[in-house]
């Protein structure tokens, strides 16, 4: 799973019949301090996300597919929550 920010919505005029009345969202993956992680993706979206809301996303095809209901689609990210709070504890190891 990432966190992810969603910058974009995309539009497709033709994709996979499994896609039919999902959104397809741009996201941009985050590291825990909020800077961005890497190039942005592309996620159906399972909770009716916005841009500029933080998000968790599953990822890796399988966890993708089923968290949205389209077992056998071809999804690699989906976005399937949104994220309120974040907190980091102080690491206690040392």
């Amino acid at each position: 799973m990432l966190i992810a920010r969603v910058v974009g919505e995309l539009v497709a005029t033709q994709k996979h019949a499994s896609h039919e009345g999902r959104k397809l969202l741009l996201v941009q993956p985050l590291n825990l301090d909020g800077t961005d992680r890497g190039d942005a993706v592309v996620a159906l979206d399972a909770v009716d996300a916005g841009v500029g809301d933080r998000v968790l996303l599953a990822t890796e095809g399988f966890s993708a597919m089923t968290s949205v209901g389209r077992p056998q689609s071809p999804i690699d990210m989906s976005v399937i929550g949104f994220i309120d709070h974040i907190e980091l504890l102080p690491d206690v190891s040392s």
